[in-house]
């Protein structure tokens, strides 16, 4: 639940303010043109970006600023430059295996994992569209299977809340509705809170869905 959230720069506003009440395992998207603040709104809801003094901001049952560590450990970031890249030449069992290894304790031994492990773990997000192997290159993945990876990837936490910005970064249309798909599938059969940012909601009257993500519009 967000009340006046709002953040302001050196440069002057940055977002907000803004009245939002999103609810566990809804789907949100947030709109707008660059410069309109939708990567810092959502690394505010994450807990990664600390919002202006009289901003009321509680996320997960947390009060932000002050619980923002709690909120971190329970949320996941997809599609943010420099937290989730993944190195283009190494291969899918090394991605997996590095996330693996990161989430495990120190006293755990993680293998690399093979064909039926990657498809344990990508098959939720991916659903229909074909899984990649597990000596397959990151660089060889097309645009929708690479951002579904890393989501995958993300999930190994089995985060509350999952933000993922950028799904322009898809080129295609239909890449854009199989991710929001693969969305829908998390948010109601995990009861993940999913929020996403995107230039436009032109792919929304394309899902064909009875109840629409909630909607968010900024203006620079």
């Amino acid at each position: 639940m967000a009340r006046n959230l709002h953040l302001t720069g050196k440069r002057g506003p940055v977002y907000g303010p803004i009245d939002l009440t999103v609810r566990t395992g809804e789907l949100l998207l947030v709109t707008g043109p660059a410069g309109s603040g939708r990567t810092a709104l959502l690394l505010t809801l994450a807990g990664r970006l600390r919002p202006s003094p009289g901003s009321e901001l509680t996320v997960l049952g947390h009060r932000l600023p002050r619980r923002a560590r709690a909120v971190q450990h329970r949320s996941s970031a997809v599609g943010f430059a420099g937290l989730d890249d993944l190195d283009e030449e190494v291969s899918v069992a090394a991605a997996v295996r590095e996330r693996e290894a990161w989430l495990a304790p120190w006293y755990r031994i993680v293998r690399r994992p093979d064909d039926a492990h990657v498809a344990l773990v990508c098959g939720r997000v991916f659903g229909d569209r074909p899984v990649p192997t597990a000596r397959q290159v990151v660089h060889s993945l097309d645009e929708a299977s690479n951002l579904m990876l890393r989501i995958s990837l993300a999930m190994l936490g089995n985060p509350s809340l999952l933000v993922i910005d950028d799904l322009d970064q898809l080129r295609d249309s239909g890449s854009r509705v199989e991710v929001w798909e693969s969305l829908r599938r998390l948010s109601a059969r995990d009861g993940v809170t999913v929020l996403v940012a995107s230039s436009t909601a032109r792919e929304i009257a394309q899902l064909g869905w009875e109840t629409l993500p909630q909607h968010v519009r900024l203006v620079p």
